[in-house]
Parts: structure tokens; C-alpha cells; sequence
């Protein structure tokens, strides 16, 4: 799947708000990196309303900052699990850094949802 890719970032978000309804509140701006063939996309993700915007330049106001290569975003969106996008995290496909303080507050929500659909599969 590859297309618009401010079209695919708010798909992205969209998708993980879905699945972990304790972000929608979340009040923050992401800058998002994107590493193509021998170029780099810079887009603004703002939360909760989702909005992004292309950038030239890193956006000041981003918190947290999410780079990738632009193949491996393309796979995670069309995946649209929030277990693909750890397991990326995990392997370092996606790189974040920021204020730890969000990224701290993101893994433990995003940890507390994943436990509650472990349980819930497993009371079936």
C-alpha cells in the first residue's frame, strides 16, 4: 500500500486511537520523519484532532519525534495493528525520541490495552 502519505499518517492515528481509546484524549504534536529513496518527508501530527501537515523543517512544537523508512511505514499502516507498530518499535524500525514524560505515559497506555485484549481473548 503506498499513497498519500498525510492521508496514511491520519489513517496511522486514527488506527491507533481505535485501538487504544485511552490516547484519544492526549493533547500533543508529533513530528513525523519519513526516509524515502534519497529523500526525507517531514509532516506534523497534531492530536487529538489529527491533523497533519507537510513541513520543510521539523515542526518546533513537536513533543515526540517518529522516524522510519517510508516502505516500513507503508507495511505498519496497511498492517494497522498497534502490536505491528511495538513490534517495529521493538526491532528499531521506528525510531522515537522526545519528552520522556510522553513517551513514558504512550507505552503504558498502550501496555494497559494490550493486557485488557490479552484478557479478553483469553475469557473466550
Amino acid at each position: 500500500m503506498s499513497g498519500d502519505a498525510r492521508t496514511m499518517i491520519a489513517q496511522a492515528a486514527s488506527d491507533a486511537v481505535e485501538q487504544v481509546p485511552a490516547l484519544a484524549p492526549l493533547k500533543l504534536v508529533v513530528d513525523v520523519e519519513l526516509q524515502g529513496r534519497g529523500d526525507l518527508q517531514i509532516f506534523r501530527l497534531q492530536m487529538p484532532e489529527i491533523e497533519v501537515t507537510r513541513e520543510m523543517e521539523p515542526p518546533p512544537d513537536a513533543r515526540l519525534k517518529v522516524e522510519m523508512r517510508r516502505d516500513d511505514f507503508n507495511t505498519l499502516v496497511e498492517q494497522g495493528s498497534i502490536n505491528a507498530w511495538k513490534k517495529a518499535f521493538q526491532s528499531g524500525k521506528v525510531k522515537v525520541s522526545g519528552v520522556d514524560q510522553y513517551m513514558k505515559l504512550i507505552v503504558q497506555v498502550v501496555e494497559k490495552q494490550m493486557s485488557r485484549d490479552q484478557l479478553k481473548k483469553a475469557s473466550r
